[in-house]
């Protein structure tokens, strides 16, 4: 584990990008960026376009480590080049920014209320290759839809197992139980969500640390005494389809959780844009998200 970026990410200022889109959600990514499908043909064409977009991102001149301390990739992304370097090399070596990988597959049908990963067979042989390209972290995702202390337990013991695996790699995993922000009775569920992560946190030995990734509570404040854990490295919070305007708000008055956004990041962002409209206007998103963040 690289140290310099261990103590970017305890208390670095500023918040982690996530450009992890995979298959599923990319064709939605690229048609806010207004790039519709019926104008490329197949996969392959399809992340083309994407890795264009987040390299375009990633190089613009607002994006920096000042603001920016860690970027979540997407596996394909991690394989590719920018300006002649994989993409979690350039981010570390050239921007100062600590790359992340996910790792997930997907998420399997809903049982209990909730859905955990599907299995992820290759896991090591993923894990391996991000330590080839000088990755620190991964991040997997699981979802809840209710309050039910079953589908809950399941979710969390599931990322904790697989949690303490890339731990035994010399990776720190961020592990993403998001509770759904359409889920009926929110509050219960991350009540029953912060008591399962507390008791899988206190399991854990000296060296297997950990990041959380949370929806933002309904509760401000409900996630703060997780940061003081001993084995948690750092807690951030997904935007969960909230706007970025709404995101930020509700941020701001969570004390020691930092921003992890994906589509409130991009929002306002176009294909069509000129160098400098793109650069003014993710230069808008990372200044709102980074004062929510640090706050």
């Amino acid at each position: 584990m690289d140290s310099a970026q261990l103590a970017q990410m305890k208390s670095g200022k500023g918040f982690i990008a996530a450009l992890d889109q995979s298959g599923g959600s990319t064709p939605k990514a690229l048609s806010l960026y207004g790039i519709e499908p019926d104008t490329y043909s197949g996969d392959e064409a399809m992340f083309d376009l994407v890795h264009q977009m987040r390299t375009r991102i990633i190089k613009s001149s607002s994006f920096t480590s000042e603001r920016v301390i860690g970027v979540i990739l997407f596996e394909m992304t991690m394989d590719r080049m920018i300006d002649g370097m994989g993409s979690a090399e350039y981010l570390w070596q050239k921007k100062k920014v600590v790359p992340f990988l996910k790792v997930d597959n997907g998420l399997a049908d809903e049982k209990d209320g909730a859905q955990v990963m599907k299995p992820i067979p290759e896991l090591d042989k993923r894990l391996s290759s991000a330590l080839s390209h000088g990755v620190f972290g991964t991040k997997m995702r699981s979802v809840i839809k209710q309050a039910n202390p079953v589908g809950v337990t399941a979710v969390v013991d599931q990322q904790f197992e697989i949690g303490t695996q890339i731990c035994a790699k010399g990776l720190v995993p961020i592990i993403e139980p998001e509770v759904d922000i359409k889920c009926p009775d929110k509050a219960a569920a991350e009540d029953l969500l912060l008591a399962a992560l507390n008791k899988q946190l206190d399991k854990l030995n000296p060296g297997q640390d950990v990041m959380l990734k949370l929806t933002l509570p309904e509760k401000a404040g409900l996630y703060s005494q997780l940061a003081d854990h001993p084995r948690v490295v750092r807690v951030v919070a997904l935007s969960g389809g909230y706007s970025r305007d709404h995101a930020n708000e509700v941020l701001a008055k969570n004390p020691k959780l930092i921003a992890s956004f994906s589509r409130a990041l991009t929002e306002g962002l176009t294909a069509k844009q000129s160098e400098a409209e793109f650069d003014a206007k993710l230069d808008e998103a990372i200044a709102a998200i980074y004062k929510a963040s640090v706050k």
